[in-house]
């Protein structure tokens, strides 16, 4: 399946609609209080290289399928292990005290199996002590739903040129997956780039389900970044976990 952040024009946009925020925050404190962390997924590395640039002295590994993502965070820092590939083509056997799985990249499972598989690979990174933290939007505050053109996201680039995306979502599935294509235009209006991406919502029961068949344990759950609690109306489930 072609991997959308594995497009230069792709990854080149990532940072500027994802800037540094209150989820950053979080796990940067996660990250500095680890003495070696294994971001999955990382994308550009910007939690990893600000751990660096703050004084994490540790282990720090980020992993990530997409070169193109990967050759950002290069260009920033080489004082931290990228890696190239997912949880199903590298695997560790202890060696971290924490495993981080950021920006939502847990909704990409897209099935039980890949789930379990997934989170049974980052409790056999842990040492003895380890921590698993994660988020997953909240199904019940159904985002979805403001996924569509009249919600538009503008940013600026580095060179100044001002970008604006708009989403265009799909009802969700009974499986709970939704389909939506993000399109990026400049200030003309002319389209810069177009994917298509399918993220799944679950149900915190069914989290739980899928945590246990894993190994795994909630150790902290939160609703929000500043750690208040999970409710219906919470944006995220915020999911701290341990070996059960």
């Amino acid at each position: 399946m072609h991997n959308p952040y594995d497009d230069p024009a792709v990854a080149a946009l990532y940072d500027t609609f994802n800037p540094w925020a209150p989820c950053d925050d979080f796990y940067l404190d996660l990250v500095m209080d680890a003495p070696a962390a294994l971001d999955v997924g990382c994308g550009t590395g910007l939690l990893l290289r600000t751990a660096r640039a703050h004084g994490h002295t540790g282990h720090l590994v980020g992993l990530d399928p997409a070169d193109a993502m990967l050759d950002i965070a290069r260009s920033h820092t080489r004082d931290v292990h990228w890696t190239r590939g997912d949880l199903a083509t590298h695997t560790w056997n202890g060696g971290f005290d924490l495993v981080t799985m950021t920006g939502h990249a847990f909704q990409e499972l897209l099935t039980d199996t890949a789930t379990v598989q997934a989170l049974t690979a980052m409790r056999t990174a842990l040492n003895p002590g380890g921590l698993i933290a994660f988020e997953t939007r909240n199904i019940t505050a159904r985002a979805w739903e403001r996924w569509t053109p009249d919600h538009p996201w503008t940013g600026t680039l580095p060179d100044g040129r001002t970008v604006t995306d708009t989403h265009d979502a799909r009802p969700i599935t009974p499986q709970g997956l939704v389909t939506f294509t993000s399109t990026t235009t400049d200030a003309d209006g002319h389209e810069i780039l177009s994917t298509v991406s399918t993220l799944r919502f679950l149900t915190t029961d069914h989290l739980d389900t899928l945590l246990a068949a894993a190994g795994l344990t909630v150790a902290e759950r939160h609703g929000t970044w500043d750690r208040t609690p999970l409710t219906p109306a919470s944006p995220e489930v915020i999911t701290l976990a341990r070996p059960a």
